[in-house]
This record gives C-alpha cells, structure tokens and sequence, in this order.
C-alpha cells in the first residue's frame, strides 16, 4: 500500500501525457465498467439537492477540483474561478433555481446556436468589472429568448428537450480505468473526444487502442527549427508527424494552432529529470472590434433584427466582421496542407456567424461540418487566445487523476434516501379550501365598490351597481372582517367615511334602505361622525318623504330642508370663526403682557409659580405627542381646522418676531 501512495503521488505530482504513458501504467491499465464515477451518478436519481457525483467531492492530492453542478473537472484553482464566472455555470445556476436539470457544454452551445456574442469567458487580462458586464448581457439573452419562445406557445419543444434527455445517461466525455499499482480508490480519466469516431466505436479494444497511439519523444538533438515558406507557413516535412488542429472564434478573436502530438524532450537544470513539452507547429491570432460593448451581440445580429444602423461605430463593426471573415479563410487556405493531415480538428465556435465563418458555404473551403474529425471541446473555454489554445490542448492530453471517496458517496446517498423518505412520511397540511363561484364575485364586488366610495366616486359607483345588477344594499364580503362588520353596506361605509354626497345619492337616487343594521346593531345613521353627515340623512328624509322608508326605526331624527341645513352649516361655521377670533385676540393679549415663555435654569417657565409646574421625574412630551393627543378623537374636519388654527398661531409668532426685530 505504501508504494501505491508513493506511485500516486509521482503521477499527481508530474502529469501524465496520454501519448507517452510510463510503461508501468500501461500495462496495468483496466477498464472500468461504466465508464467509472461519471456513470455511478447516472445511473441512480437522487435528491434534487444532493448531487452524487463522486469527482464533485473528491480532490486527488494534486489539489484537482471540480464543479458538481456542471461536471467539469480542474487542475488548480483559477481554472475553477475562471468557471465560476462562465456563462454555462451561471445558466446552471438559474437552471438549478427553476428546478430544472443543468446542461452539458455542448447542449448549453446548442442552446446560444443563435447568438452571436461569444459566450466565453474572459482572458485573465481583462478586468472583473467588463467580465462580470459581459455575462450578464449573455445569460440575459440567452434567458429573454427563452422566455420569449415560452410565451409564444412552444413548451412542446421543452417537452421534446426532456424527453430527449430521458433516454439515457448518454455517453461519459471521459474514458475512466483502474490500476492495480495505484490505490483502489484511484481512477483515470481519458478524453473520449481524442479518439476519433472508428475507435471510439470500438470500445472494447481501446486500452489496445491507447497502446498503439503511443508516441517515442523525439530527442533533444533531433529537435530542429521548423522550416518555413515564404509566406510564414510550414513546410509539408514540418508537419509529417502525428499532429491535430485546434482553433476558437468568438466576440471579435480567434486563434488557431497545428500542434504535433510527438513529445519533445528538454532539459532544465532546476527540474532534473526530462520534461516532455508540446511542439507548436503553426500558430495565429486575429482581434477585430466586432462586438457591441455593453450591449452584447455582434453588428450583424442587430442588423438582423432591427434594421441596419447607420452610426460610425456600426460601420465601423460591419467592416471589421467582414475584414475578420476573410483573414480567418484565407489562414485556414494556407494551412489547408496542415489541416487536412491532422487527425482529428477541435472546434469551439458559438454562433450563427462564427460557424458560418468557418464551415461555410464558401468558395475554396477548407473546414467542412461533417468531416467526422471535427469535434468540440469538451470543456468550458475562454477568450480565443494563444494561451488559451494551449491550455486546452493540455487539459485534453493529459491523464485525469480522481481520488474517490466511497464511503462518503455511499453515506451521503444513503442520507439523501432517508430525506426522501422522511419528506414522504411527513403529513401533508390540508389545502385550504377553495372559494366557490359565488364568493370569488362577491370579493370582486367588494373590492370595486369600497374603492369607488372611498375615492367619493357617486357617478362611477351608480354605474357601477347599475351595470351589475347589484343591490344598492349589497353585503360586503367576507362578512367576518373588522371593516365590513361594522360597516357592511356600501351606506353604512359612506356614513363611517362622512361623505354626504355619497349618503344623498345612495339614498336618492340607488334607493338604499337606511334601516338596515351592522353586526353591532347600529344603522348607517348611528355610526355617522360629524353633524354635517347626520344633516344628509334628515335631508334626505325630508325630500323622500316619510312614505318612503321607516325613518324612526332608522333612528334618523326629524327631517329638515337643504336650505334648513345648509343654514345650520353657516352658522356652525360662523360661530367656530367667532370661537376661533376671540382665542387669537385671548393669545395676542397674554403674549404682549407675558411674552414668550422661556425656561429657566431648572427647566422651568416663567408661569411656573401659577400652576404650570412639571412634575418631578415626568418626562416632557414632545411638539408631536402633543399634536397626536390633540387631535385624538376628532373628526377629520375638526383636525383640519386644528392644523389651521396651528398654522396661524406660527404665523403670529413669526410676524411678531420680525416686527420686533425692525
């Protein structure tokens, strides 16, 4: 066991090329069935929430890492930032929190096929701040046209996408073997996507086939500079090895690169031992300023759906796109020799447009759709860079080593079975029982009718009744509300409010009956607040007649003209006027004797000595207490006039401070 650990951590420790694999793992290679820990998380359904994964959980001891949301696997930490901030993970996310399944990278390309925005992350030289904004602008796409296919009637394709997803696990993108020399919780894991199609059919014999694809590092002497024509190109004897053709294009970038799968052999004096290093064959990149920034989309993709824009800039973009087109073509005509003698062609090209760049139709074309050594990556991507060319090629080259923990799969399997069974054994609380016919229109009623009398709406409710076939006396509902069991009836909550004109016309013109009472037992009368209010009522009385309704069971006194009340309301208010001029002048008087009340060194006011002393340990009240227990019980026209009435003394104030300051 001990010189297992010691093997597992010389292999973890150097990576291993799938070209050059030590004879020692070759050997004792063995298939394991299923094709390993992806399949064991495909072949059983568990809880939503648990994702039983064994890569998700495990970390081998070359700090490997991994996204149990989206099944991508990484080598060290800011490859597994740098997902976390893709758009696939993201469109994850959402797809987590709708309650659906997440997508694989290649369903998630099908998905934006129509877009012409490079859904990519960024290069690690960009700034967070463009990433983040980016992104953004894709999901948003990618999800309004979505939303905009669901709500034009075609949740038969999303049913079609399910069903196609229900077939079966589908095929691992990554071959897993065991090794005898390794510890037994230890797999590796071989890109699917580096065996072309006649192998990957024949996959009872592909540790033979791993076998023949071995490759003998040239040595360091036989390394020589690649020769070159006179345009830049290599010459045919450069590329007669075995070598594969990779290239990316999106937002504006694409880079190519013709990489030889023979291994090279160098010699650093820090590393000691050989190192085995990729040869580059041929490599270009091409940046043209296509993309709408901060608004997402190529020129084109606007252009398509709203007309050609006449700006500098959309000018400016339709010539770059054109222009990038042409280089891209033209650089794939001049390696036409290298790429048709690669073994197999990786692709990463989302979008109509980038697609169409590549695989034409076109006039000399070079790259075709059904050639069976295209492929695409199959894994999350970023910016079409050199750099990134490089790390892809090394991601699909080298030996995934998976440390897995079974115990914790199993225990963490067993907890998600023991939820379900707990969720299932759990009673289900009674839905509440649901309104019939009747009672969802009578709320509807309700609502429509309080608003309109509370807006003092008469025309509208009049209509509004009369429309309805309803009774001026329609009971509100639910009955059993504090509102409508004191005031039930469209009258009784015009009294309650003090709209007389709502009273005059429910009473005149609906031929609302006043006798009616709450569930308090008071009629529209009783609950009236102000005296103007009672007035309509006894109005109302007088011009109806006293044939027209029981008016003393109605508890409405004797009836009165218009003239007789509005009278009464003249003189109401002159006598308040004549109240409220005798206080003012009373104010004037005391504060030219008095002045001010000003406190003293122990808090208290001149007048204390007449009765206004505090009491020791009260606690003052503040302007707002004071207002607040003023106006506690008015009617909201007696706290109109007190605001008025409070209004006008801080006037006085101001007025005298002012004369007495000239």
């Amino acid at each position: 066991m001990e010189m297992m650990e010691k093997r597992k951590e010389e292999i973890t420790r150097r990576p291993l090329y799938v070209y050059d694999l030590p004879k020692d793992i070759l050997t004792n290679l063995v298939r394991k069935e299923g094709d390993g820990p992806a399949a064991q998380e495909d072949a059983s359904e568990t809880d939503s929430t648990t994702d039983s994964r064994p890569e998700s959980r495990a970390e081998s001891s070359d700090g490997s890492k991994s996204c149990s949301l989206c099944g991508v696997m990484f080598y060290n930490l800011d490859d597994q930032r740098r997902h976390v901030r893709s758009d696939l993970h993201g469109y994850n996310l959402k797809q987590r929190l709708r309650g659906a399944k997440p997508v694989t990278e290649n369903e998630f390309e099908k998905l934006v096929g129509d877009l012409d925005e490079s859904l990519s992350g960024e290069d690690s030289t960009d700034s967070e701040e463009e990433e983040a904004g980016r992104k953004e602008t894709t999901l948003s796409a990618l999800l309004k046209k979505q939303a905009a296919i669901s709500t034009t009637g075609t949740e038969e394709a999303d049913d079609t996408f399910s069903r196609k997803r229900k077939r079966g696990p589908g095929k691992a993108p990554v071959y897993w073997f065991t090794n005898p020399i390794l510890p037994p919780n230890t797999y590796l894991g071989i890109y699917r996507a580096i065996f072309s199609t006649t192998e990957q059919e024949n996959e009872g014999a592909i540790l033979d086939i791993i076998q023949q694809k071995q490759l003998k590092p040239k040595p360091q002497k036989a390394q020589v500079k690649i020769p070159l024509d006179a345009k830049g190109v290599p010459l045919p004897e450069a590329y007669k090895e075995p070598h594969i053709f990779m290239c990316m294009i999106g937002g504006g970038h694409f880079a190519a690169m013709v990489v030889a799968l023979t291994p090279k052999q160098t010699k650093h004096a820090s590393a000691g031992p050989l190192v085995k290093e990729a040869t580059v064959i041929a490599h270009k990149t091409f940046h043209r300023y296509t993309t709408r920034r901060k608004q997402g989309g190529s020129q084109s993709a606007n252009d398509s759906a709203k007309g050609a824009a006449h700006s500098a800039g959309a000018g400016i973009r339709r010539y770059n796109e054109q222009a990038l087109i042409d280089e891209v073509r033209q650089l794939l005509l001049d390696w036409k020799g290298m790429i048709d003698t690669s073994e197999l062609l990786f692709v990463r090209a989302t979008g109509t447009t980038n697609r169409r760049t590549l695989f034409g139709p076109y006039e000399d074309q070079v790259l075709h759709q059904n050639d069976p050594r295209v492929r695409a990556i199959p894994f999350n991507t970023r910016r079409a860079t050199q750099n990134e060319l490089l790390r892809a090629y090394v991601e699909l080259t080298r030996v995934k080593v998976l440390e897995v923990d079974e115990a914790a799969i199993l225990a963490t399997k067993q907890a998600a079975e023991a939820k379900q069974v707990a969720k299932a054994a759990k009673p289900v609380a009674p839905a509440a029982p649901k309104r019939s016919e009747e009672e969802e229109t009578a709320l509807l009623h309700t609502t429509q009718i309080q608003a309109l009398i509370r807006r003092s709406k008469l025309p509208a409710l009049l209509s509004y009744l009369k429309s309805n076939e309803l009774s001026p006396d329609f009971r509100f509902s639910p009955p059993d509300t504090q509102q409508n069991y004191h005031a039930p009836t469209p009258l009784h909550l015009a009294s309650s409010l003090n709209s007389t004109p709502l009273i005059t016309g429910l009473l005149a013109k609906a031929g609302a009956d006043p006798t009616i009472k709450n569930n308090e037992g008071k009629t529209a009368f009783e609950i009236a607040g102000d005296r103007q209010t009672r007035d309509a009522f006894r109005v109302a009385r007088h011009d109806l007649g006293e044939s027209a309704w029981l008016w003393d069971e109605a508890k409405i006194p004797a009836p009165i003209s218009r003239a007789e009340a509005e009278s009464r309301d003249k003189e109401q208010k002159a006598e308040e006027s004549k109240i409220e001029s005798e206080r003012r002048k009373a104010e004037l008087e005391r504060l030219k004797t008095e002045g001010p009340q000003v406190s003293d060194s122990n808090g208290l006011g001149k007048a204390a000595g007449r009765g206004r002393q505090k009491v020791l340990g009260e606690v003052a009240k503040t302007a707002q207490q004071k207002r607040e227990e003023e106006a506690r019980g008015l009617t909201p026209e007696m706290r109109m006039k007190l605001d008025r009435e409070r209004r006008a003394r801080a006037a006085e104030e101001r007025m005298k401070k002012l004369a007495g300051g000239s």
